[in-house]
């Protein structure tokens, strides 16, 4: 559904277009809910908000005695909100969020299939510097006899 990388600004209320290629399909699917969460690398997780349900449902019956998935419970779900997209085509990145994810003005939305990615423009620079892995020769075994 998501794909592409899209350079944008959040205003000055922290407010973001979605860009006119994502607006329609996401009136569609899901009326404009869209549910944002902290990810692990520092940028926020956006989804369709009926894609996000299962994935929350699952998080949530994982056991809360394992340290590591408590923590990871605490990210997801703790952090997740609910926004709606405004007549506009906008959504407004909750503060919280916005100070996790360290977005200022300039970001970028990266579609990644079911979701999209916004990460603040910097961070997402040195992030594709950082996943040029594969420069060095070196290539994880999960892409052992992957092709493009």
């Amino acid at each position: 559904m998501f794909r592409g990388v899209t350079q944008l600004s959040l205003d000055n209320k922290g407010r973001l277009a979605i860009p006119t290629k994502y607006r329609d399909s996401l009136i569609a699917f899901c009326a404009g809910h869209l549910v944002l969460t902290a990810d692990p690398a520092k940028c926020l997780l956006v989804y369709p908000q009926p894609a996000w349900e299962p994935i929350e449902q699952k998080l949530n019956s994982l056991s809360s005695f394992n340290p590591q998935t408590r923590s990871l419970q605490r990210l997801l779900v703790g952090n997740a909100s609910d926004v709606e997209m405004d007549s506009a085509g906008r959504i407004l990145v909750p503060p919280p969020l916005r100070q996790f994810a360290g977005l200022s003005k300039n970001v970028v939305l990266v579609g990644q299939g079911a979701k999209l990615e916004l990460w603040e423009e910097e961070k997402w620079n040195q992030q594709i510097e950082d996943s040029l892995i594969l420069k060095d020769g070196s290539m994880p075994s999960e892409l052992d006899g992957f092709s493009l």
